[in-house]
């Protein structure tokens, strides 16, 4: 038998269950702004892998067809890789952004260290002039890079333009990787310490495992920053040159293929990086990545 209670408890959580399952006018405003945001970001994406993987005669069709991959077709692929320089500016592009996420990284973890968890003489001003270098226009410095690395004999050679790249993303990262161990409470390297650990084994064993989704965030931003430059390639290199340097010299001379098949190659490496690292992205989101 139903007491009066019991029914009274019932009638009061009806309403709120109802407000539960119904759906406010500002979450559905969320949800459609969302939605529309992701379209606007890969419809783009989505219409240059198309045209990248059909036929030339598809691509220089109008009006395009509906559907997409329409036919599928590896012609245009095939014609971009065919062209003289491209593969081995495909190859330039990943070897340099490889040796810039290495070095860019290696030097500034332990800058990022020292910035969030020591206090010493013109920190603060440190930090600003971190800023400063990134800020500082580097076509001003062209003419005297160039010359720089002509007598260093490092002039038409990645590395060359792997170390300029170090150089260009070096302030960000150290901002970046700063950020993320200044989220990681010192208690914790305290904590270690005295329940006997060396500062070494209380930063290997906790504070490193913590940091890691940050490092991978910031290798992904320093990834995608060496990869799309190409001021620094334009003028340090004349044979062995990156794909956006080549790129940027025959896109506006090429025709409709071979700026599609361009775009696949620019922008396809990114997003299979960000791929590889996606869970150390979610883990540092709170997220997990099953």
């Amino acid at each position: 038998m139903t007491t009066h209670a019991q029914t009274s408890d019932e009638t009061a959580d009806a309403p709120l269950q109802e407000r539960r399952a119904r759906p406010t006018w500002g979450r559905v405003a969320t949800y459609i702004a969302g939605v529309s945001i992701g379209v606007w970001i890969l419809f783009p994406i989505w219409f240059i892998f198309s045209m990248a993987f059909t036929t030339r005669e598809e691509v220089r069709s109008f009006p395009k067809s509906v559907f997409p991959f329409t036919p599928f077709s590896t012609d245009t692929m095939e014609f971009f890789l065919s062209v003289d320089g491209v593969t081995s500016g495909l190859v330039n592009s990943l070897i340099v952004a490889v040796l810039t996420v290495v070095m860019s990284t290696a030097l500034a973890a332990p800058a990022g260290y020292a910035i969030s968890r020591y206090l010493f003489p013109g920190r603060d001003l440190f930090r600003l002039g971190i800023l400063g270098v990134r800020a500082f226009p580097v076509v001003v410095l062209s003419i005297p890079l160039a010359v720089l690395f002509i007598r260093a004999n490092l002039f038409d050679n990645i590395i060359s333009v792997a170390l300029m790249h170090t150089i260009l993303t070096l302030p960000t990262t150290i901002l970046v990787i700063a950020s993320v161990f200044a989220s990681v409470p010192y208690e914790l390297e305290e904590a270690g310490q005295v329940f006997g650990a060396s500062p070494w084994q209380s930063f290997r064993h906790i504070v490193l495992p913590l940091v890691v989704p940050g490092i991978a965030a910031s290798s992904v931003l320093t990834f995608v920053l060496s990869w799309n430059e190409v001021f620094a390639a334009s003028v340090l290199t004349l044979e062995n040159r990156t794909l956006p340097a080549l790129l940027l010299n025959q896109l506006s001379q090429s025709g409709p293929a071979y700026q599609f098949a361009g775009g696949f190659f620019l922008m396809i490496p990114s997003l299979i990086f960000m791929f590889v690292i996606r869970k150390y992205l979610f883990n540092m989101w709170g997220q997990v990545s099953k």
